[in-house]
Parts: structure tokens; C-alpha cells; sequence
């Protein structure tokens, strides 16, 4: 199985797919949490930001995902997702695939923004970042909408509401 997180930077993305990655170790599974950001790192950071380089990035990391689950691994990515037909290729290949979607309000991402990415982006400083100058489309159809708007998000509660929305306590044996 492989579990797309989809948000952009600061939804909280990471920190959800972390909690879920802790919560399936449990069930003696092979699991496998790959964040978009560690996995640019990983692969050496040949590629910038732009909308190609993008491409490229995502064509790899759904590369590995592919190669994972040919070898009974599931996977739980965390991503910022921009390509729709990506998507569309993960669902019919994947030999299971569940996409989740965290969707927060832009100027919630602002203000949680620890690295100053969008900050940056509006005062001109940097190029190439999404939500700002690269446009941003959510998913076209996430088995998941997760809403974390709130202050202060109780990442517990969200990822038992992704386990119990996605029907993975019972396949997995995980208890809530």
C-alpha cells in the first residue's frame, strides 16, 4: 500500500505522516516513510525548484514508491504533489493506494511558516515556490480531506480520523 500526503509546506503534512508511520510499525508490517523534502536531500539535491525539476523529483520518488511496493513494502509519502496525471498514474499502478489531502487556508500556512519560505517568496526573495508563484491544485480526488486549520492541531486525533476514514485499523490490526 502506499499513503500519498498531499499539502504544502507547512499543512503539517510531515508531522501527520510521521504519527501514521509510528502507528503502522506497530503492525509488523513493512512500512517505509518517505518525506518530499529529506528525499531531495537523499538524491542528492541535483534538482532546483522549477516546474520541470519538479517533475522530475516526483517522477523519481513515484519511481521508488513503484519499486517498494513490487517488493511487499508500503509506504507512507508525504508530498507536495503539484502533477494531477502523477496522481492518476500512482492509483492505477500502485497495487494499493490511499491519497489524503491537508488542506489549510493560505494565510494559516504564512503564519506557521517556520522557514520563512512564503515570507520570503512575497517580499521577491525567492522564485519557484508553490502557493505562491507556482500554482497549487488540490487533488482531484483524495480518498481523504483532511482540514487542519486549527491552532495548535491535536495530530493525534487527525491521524485516528485518517486510520478510522481510510479503514486501515482493520487491515492493518491497528488499535485505536
Amino acid at each position: 500500500m502506499i499513503i500519498w500526503v498531499i499539502g504544502l509546506s507547512a499543512s503539517g503534512k510531515t508531522t501527520i505522516g510521521k504519527k501514521l508511520f509510528s502507528r503502522f510499525k506497530e503492525s509488523k508490517e513493512k512500512w517505509v516513510f518517505l518525506d518530499g523534502d529529506s528525499f531531495r536531500e537523499m538524491m542528492g539535491e541535483d534538482l532546483g525548484h522549477t516546474i520541470e525539476d519538479r517533475r522530475k523529483n516526483a517522477n523519481r520518488l513515484t519511481n521508488l514508491c513503484k519499486f517498494l511496493d513490487s517488493c511487499g513494502i508500503n509506504v507512507i509519502a508525504c508530498v507536495l504533489s503539484l502533477f494531477h496525471d502523477n496522481q492518476e498514474y500512482n492509483r492505477k499502478t500502485f497495487s494499493e493506494y490511499k491519497e489524503i489531502y491537508i488542506d489549510v487556508k493560505m494565510k494559516n500556512l504564512i503564519r506557521r511558516d517556520k522557514n520563512n519560505l512564503y515570507k520570503d517568496a512575497l517580499e521577491g526573495k525567492i522564485k519557484n515556490v508553490v502557493g505562491m508563484d507556482i500554482d497549487f491544485k488540490p487533488p482531484l480526488a483524495p480518498d481523504l480531506v483532511i482540514d487542519n486549520n486549527k491552532d495548535g492541531p491535536d495530530f493525534d486525533s487527525i491521524v485516528k480520523n485518517i486510520i478510522k476514514g481510510l479503514r486501515l485499523d482493520k487491515k492493518y490490526k491497528i488499535v485505536m
